[in-house]
């Protein structure tokens, strides 16, 4: 089993937490830092309409970026963040500390929606967690669903 991560708002800090483990080349395939729209529809697949429709950050968005990145390095998993960081950026409608995560899997695919306070580095940080905690919930419910008797963890990520 592989992943692949694709990032707006955390800026590839997911996936230097994930390469920070040693034998993360084992299933690590690769990720992409898609800050920029154009590069969310060019290299992740992100089509416009859910840009133009829904924004960057949304669920939307960041259901697509997980798609757009297992498609891109045929991964069996990946993992996509998108939201707003700070300090600037924020609306009304989307505050900043708004961040979804994507995890996507042959199987399924999950967004999740969440608030962060804090500055800048602290919503990053918290992001990052949530979203490797995410990632690994998914994982094991598979892995558990596709053998029942199978205990532990395929991805060995740092979560604190």
């Amino acid at each position: 089993m592989t992943l692949a991560t694709a990032e707006s708002c955390t800026g590839g800090t997911v996936a230097a937490r994930i390469t920070s483990v040693s034998g993360s080349s084992g299933y690590f395939l690769g990720g992409v830092v898609a800050y920029h729209n154009a590069v969310k529809s060019r290299l992740l697949q992100v089509p416009a309409d859910i840009l133009e429709q829904f924004g960057a950050v949304s669920a939307e968005c960041a259901r697509a970026m997980a798609h757009g990145a297992r498609a891109l390095f045929d991964s069996t998993f990946s993992v996509s963040t998108t939201g707003v960081a700070g300090p600037g950026g924020g609306s009304k409608r989307k505050p900043v500390g708004l961040v979804y995560v994507g995890v996507a899997s042959m199987a399924a695919t999950a967004t999740f929606e969440y608030r962060f306070q804090g500055d800048r580095h602290e919503v990053v940080a918290q992001a990052t967690e949530k979203a490797l905690q995410e990632l690994r919930r998914v994982v094991e419910g598979q892995l558990n669903e596709m053998n029942p008797h199978r205990r532990g963890v395929l991805f060995d990520v740092s979560i604190q």
